[in-house]
Order: structure tokens, then C-alpha cells, then sequence
């Protein structure tokens, strides 16, 4: 029960916080519910008007049981609800589901006689009259047949109603008894006509529900004899979302049996508890929950205080922070770009570390569900402040690298774990193995796990088989297994964000002689006004599993362009050649000759040394300013 304590301790801090006025916490016995009609009433409960509102989001006065209704008899909400419920006529009018207006008008009667208000006897008033429907019709917001039956389909050569555009169909019919309704009514001397806004209605009907309740019992959360909860809210993800964290309607299953009779033996919680923890966690997803499908992760500080995403790239987290200018910078690859990103990066979290007490409560959670009715916890961590802002800041720094998404986005930093899921299997993976990735990879940012191998090869391999990809989308996730790379080394080694040109490891020197390579043939390509892929680039993959044998096929493809710079551009061959001795001779003993397949390590120095050879700082003519925005492919 350790989430839901921190959960109803998010909600007791932050429910009446100035700086959340604009978006409040979901008061006790009330739910979010999608509006289709808004009625117009006047003190008496006389129909003024009607209009159909665009499915806001409007908090309504609601049961335990109906804010989590299911089943083939659902529980009405006491006031705002479907039409189905609050309109007697709706049989009359050829209704084609269940009424349930008799279960909605008693419990309507049973709160009005226990605290009546003007605006709840205006509508109780309305409603008795049965009238609802007919109303509706005549003013054009519903639409009957000839037979003055209400249609569920709009067969007219005229434009379709609104109406029928906003319900969802099922079974390619509308029912237009399923449009949610919600009252105004217009009390003189009262600015607010909105029942769902009227802080009288609200307070009387949480003293109405509570004294309802019998179910009495020990809280595990509070440790207090209280009311407690049979039923748990649903919703928590979206307005559709009928997924449960906690339930136990499961009679015939094993939800519960096998251990317990009964499934209040196996939990206790107390109704005001629930309410209050599914209402923070619903807050909270909404306002800075990272959603991929079904799987949402969420993290905060109980407190209410700012924390960064742990899930947000680099790019992202200097955005909020202020240093926008980061995003679509002109990167300069001039000396080790670590240190220059370690300052923003610290600049960016000192931010939080002002505002934020080391030893604040930081929680992390998330959340997927296999089936529409039952919801998981698949990541659950608590942290105190200095914990995770520790862990974000090693995440960012080890796995920071050149990133390249397109003209607009470059940045150096870490990838988010989405765009690595996609680096890693291709755009067009489907959303089970995007949530299962992103699963995989968040103890790596929250636990400081090592990063997987299987998901650093994959990225790998992505990088080096350039068959099929665009220029940009190659360089992108180009950036992301570097990145990949010099986070997975936990053991002491350190590489740098600009060349190593003291580095002698075996790996590292040939990916430098493939850039080297490259560069060469895409001078000569240049020179002679040539749009083709490199012999360098075809050969990539074959490169990093057969390195010795591909570089001689590499090598003797270059004479042509060797030729063709010798005659325009000497210089840079000169250059070139230089280069290619130097780092020949850096080789170790049997090392160049070896064969076996590179790791990783070989795209570090290949894209080191390419971005040595084209450095963004020093444009100087108009050939190397073109041929630079050519190489770092900017996406259309």
C-alpha cells in the first residue's frame, strides 16, 4: 500500500496549493465525465434553453459506485449523467437501452431531503416532469423519425447533427440516449449558474454521500477506523480508460479466493483514501505523465515541488529549464564537447536543487494494463530528492553524445527512451515492443542499471546498415548508438565527445580509418558534381564484422578518387594520406590484421574523426558549407 500513502499524501499537499488553481486536484465523491448537452433552468426548474457543448471535461457530483460504474445495471449519478438516466421520456421516445431514470430520480429526492439547495431543487423539479427528451427535441439538439422515436442513425441527404458526430457509435449505430447532460440554472443575485461549479452544491453532496456510507473498518493507509471503500475509480489514464488498479468484483475467478473468503479480508481502504490517491494519480498522468498507448509512466515530488522527466532527452530538459537554445544550436564538435554540455547540464538541475530538499519524497511509477478492466504497476521506485536528480544528472552525462535529428532538433545529450526503442528495431516497430523497451530502459535512468546489451547491439546494427534510410534518418540514429555506446561502459572508461587522437584501441582506430575513407570519396564526389552513395557507406555492416578483409576492398576503391583529388585538390589529399599513415601506424601487434568482428567502440571514432574533418566552427569557403549541410543530412 506504500503507493497509495504516497499518493493520498500528494493529494493532502498540493489539493490546495495557489500555484495548481488553475488546474485543481478532483474533489472527494465527484468524477470527470464528458458533456454533450448543457440545460438551461431557471430558479423554478423552468426549461430556459439547451445547447450542445463540445465534450468538455466537467466535474460532476458522483457515487463510490458511479464513479466506477460497469456491469448491465450500472448506478446513476445523482445529478449530471446520460441521458438514459435523467430523462423520464426517454422510453417514450423509443429508447433503445435500459432507463434507469427511476434509480436517478430516487437518489435525487434522497439528497434533496437530506440538504436542499436552489439550484439541486431547480433541477429536481425539472426532471419530475418528465419532460426532458421532448424538450431536447423541439429545440433541435436531438433528433427523432417520423415514428417520433429518437434515431440512431442519420440516413438524410441534409448535414449530419453535431450530436451524432459526438456520441460513439457502437455496432455502427448512435444512441442519442448516451449524450451526457449537465444543468445551469440562473438564481438571481448568484453569478455562478453552473451546478458543477457551485461550491454549495459540491459541499452539500459530500456530506449527503458520506452519510451513506455504513461500511466501517481499518484503514491500512491511515491506521483509522473509517468508511471504506467497495468500489475503486477508474478513468485514471484518460475519460475512456475502464482499467482498475485495485478491484475485487471478480466473484467466480481467483482475484481474491484461495486466500480470503471475502475481499475486504485481503485489503482496507478507506473510501475518502481511495478517492483522494486515484485523484492525485489521475492529476498527476495528466499533467506530466509520459504516455506510449496504454503505458504511462509518472513521476513526482510529494511535495508538489518541480522535478525534471526522467524520461524527457536532453534537449527537452535544457528546454524547460530556460536554455532552449541548445534545441537547433549549431553544435561546434571544436574540443571535448562534454564539459561545455556538463555546465548546461548542471545549470539545468541546479534549477531543481534549489526548489528541491534532498531528503524529499521523489516517486516513480508506471503503469500498463493487459486486458480494458485491469490495470498493473510495472515500475514502482521511491527516492529522496538528492537520489534522483543524482540519477538523472549520471544518465544525462554518460549518455550524452551528438544528436542529430533533423535541421531543426540537434542538440548534445542523451536520447529519450522512445527514440532509442526506435534506433533499436526500426520506425515502424509496434507498440508492444516500444512499451516493453522503454519498460527495459527506465531502471537504467532510475536505478543506474547497466544499459542492455541486446538493445546497444540492436542500435548498432541499425547504425551500421545504411541500405533503406534517408541521409537524416541514418545520422539520427547514428547519434543514438553512440550514445548507447559510451553509456554502456560502467569500468572507468571514459570517452570523449571529440576525437581521441592518443587512442589506440583497436576498435576506435578503424572506425577513424573508415571516416577517413569516407571523406576521401566524398571530396572526389563532390569535385566531380556526384550524387552516390560511398563505397565506405555500402560497405558498413560488412565493415564491422569483417574489418581487415572489407578494408582492402575500401581501400582499393579509393584510387579513382585519390586520382581525381590529386588533380583538383592536392592538398587535401596530401592531408588525407598523411592522416591515414598516422593512424595505420597506431595499430598494435596482429591488431590490424585481426578480422574479428568490432564492437561498438568502432562508430565512436568513426564519427569522432568525420566530424574532426568537417568542423562546424570553421565554414571558411562555400564548398566545405555546402558539402557540411550535405554530410549532416537535414531533414526535409
Amino acid at each position: 500500500m506504500s503507493w497509495i500513502q504516497k499518493l493520498y499524501a500528494t493529494y493532502e499537499l498540493c489539493a490546495n496549493a495557489p500555484q495548481f488553481e488553475k488546474e485543481p486536484l478532483l474533489p472527494v465523491s465527484h468524477a470527470e465525465q464528458q458533456a454533450h448537452v448543457e440545460i438551461v433552468l431557471d430558479q423554478n426548474g423552468e426549461f430556459q434553453r439547451a445547447a450542445l457543448v463540445a465534450k468538455e471535461t466537467t466535474v460532476v457530483p458522483a457515487t463510490e459506485a458511479s464513479a466506477g460504474r460497469t456491469g448491465k445495471k450500472p448506478p446513476p449519478h445523482p445529478l449530471c449523467d446520460k441521458i438514459q438516466y435523467c430523462a423520464g421520456d426517454y422510453k417514450a421516445f423509443g429508447g433503445t437501452k435500459a432507463p434507469f431514470f427511476d434509480d436517478y430520480i430516487q437518489q435525487l429526492r434522497r439528497w434533496h431531503n437530506y440538504e436542499p439547495t436552489s439550484k439541486v431543487s431547480a433541477v429536481l423539479s425539472y426532471v419530475e416532469r418528465e419532460s426532458v427528451v421532448a424538450d431536447l427535441v423541439r429545440t433541435g439538439v436531438l433528433h427523432c423519425g417520423p415514428d417520433h422515436t429518437l434515431l440512431t442513425e442519420w440516413t438524410s441527404d441534409k448535414a449530419t447533427p453535431d450530436i451524432f458526430k459526438m456520441l460513439t457509435p457502437k455496432d455502427g449505430k448512435r444512441d442519442q440516449g448516451d449524450a451526457f447532460v449537465r444543468w445551469r440554472v440562473q438564481v438571481p443575485g448568484d453569478p455562478v449558474s453552473a451546478v458543477w461549479e457551485d461550491r454549495q452544491v459540491r459541499d452539500s453532496w459530500i456530506r449527503f454521500d458520506v452519510s451513506q456510507k455504513t461500511n466501517r473498518g481499518l484503514c491500512m493507509v491511515t491506521g483509522e477506523t473509517t468508511v471504506l471503500a467497495e468500489s475503486h475509480p477508474k478513468r485514471l489514464r484518460h475519460g475512456a480508460d475502464g482499467a482498475k488498479l485495485i478491484s475485487s468484483n471478480d466473484l467466480n475467478s481467483y482475484t481474491f479466493r484461495g486466500r480470503f473468503d471475502e475481499p475486504s479480508q485481503a485489503y482496507g481502504l478507506g473510501s475518502v483514501v481511495t478517492q483522494k490517491a486515484h485523484s492525485a494519480l489521475r492529476w498527476l498522468i495528466a499533467r506530466q505523465g509520459e504516455k506510449a498507448g496504454d503505458q504511462v509512466v509518472v513521476s513526482w515530488a510529494v511535495s508538489g515541488k518541480s522535478i525534471p522527466d526522467p524520461l524527457a532527452d536532453s534537449a527537452k530538459l535544457f528546454e524547460i529549464a530556460g536554455l532552449d537554445e541548445i534545441a537547433g544550436a549549431d553544435v561546434s564538435y571544436e574540443g571535448d564537447a562534454g564539459q561545455h554540455f556538463a555546465l548546461r547540464l548542471k545549470k539545468a538541475i541546479s534549477g531543481y536543487q534549489a526548489k528541491l530538499d534532498d531528503s524529499d519524497d521523489i516517486v516513480v511509477i508506471g503503469l500498463d494494463s493487459a486486458t480494458p478492466g485491469r490495470m498493473a504497476i510495472t515500475f514502482y521506485r521511491e527516492l529522496t530528492g538528492a537520489e534522483f536528480l543524482e540519477r538523472v544528472i549520471d544518465w544525462h552525462e554518460r549518455c550524452a553524445w551528438f544528436q542529430n535529428y533533423s535541421n531543426d532538433k540537434r542538440y548534445v545529450g542523451a536520447p529519450a527512451p522512445k527514440e532509442i526503442a526506435e534506433a533499436a528495431y526500426g520506425r515502424r516497430l509496434d507498440d508492444k515492443l516500444r512499451k516493453a523497451t522503454v519498460e527495459r530502459l527506465l531502471p537504467c535512468i532510475i536505478d543506474a542499471r547497466p544499459l542492455p546489451r541486446d538493445i546497444v547491439a540492436a542500435c548498432v546494427r541499425r547504425a551500421c546498415n545504411r541500405a533503406g534510410l534517408e541521409q537524416w534518418e541514418w545520422e539520427r540514429y547514428l547519434g543514438i548508438a553512440c550514445a548507447l555506446v559510451r553509456g554502456s561502459r560502467k569500468n572507468g572508461e571514459h570517452y570523449q565527445m571529440a576525437l581521441e587522437e592518443n587512442r589506440t584501441t583497436r576498435d576506435y582506430l578503424f572506425g577513424r580509418l573508415l571516416a577517413i575513407a569516407e571523406n576521401i570519396e566524398q571530396r572526389a564526389l563532390y569535385v566531380a558534381k556526384e550524387k552516390r552513395d560511398t563505397n565506405a557507406a555500402k560497405l558498413m555492416q560488412r565493415f564491422a564484422d569483417h574489418p581487415f578483409s572489407t578494408w582492402r576492398t575500401i581501400e582499393g576503391a579509393l584510387a579513382p578518387s585519390k586520382s581525381r583529388l590529386r588533380a583538383n585538390r592536392p592538398s587535401v589529399l596530401l592531408e588525407r594520406d598523411r592522416l591515414l599513415d598516422v593512424v595505420m601506424g597506431m595499430f598494435g601487434r596482429d591488431d590490424f590484421v585481426s578480422d574479428s568482428k568490432l564492437s561498438g567502440e568502432f562508430l565512436l571514432g568513426y564519427h569522432c574523426q568525420r566530424a574532426a574533418l568537417w568542423p562546424s566552427g570553421k565554414a571558411g569557403t562555400e564548398e566545405t558549407q555546402e558539402k557540411e549541410s550535405e554530410l549532416q543530412g537535414e531533414k526535409p
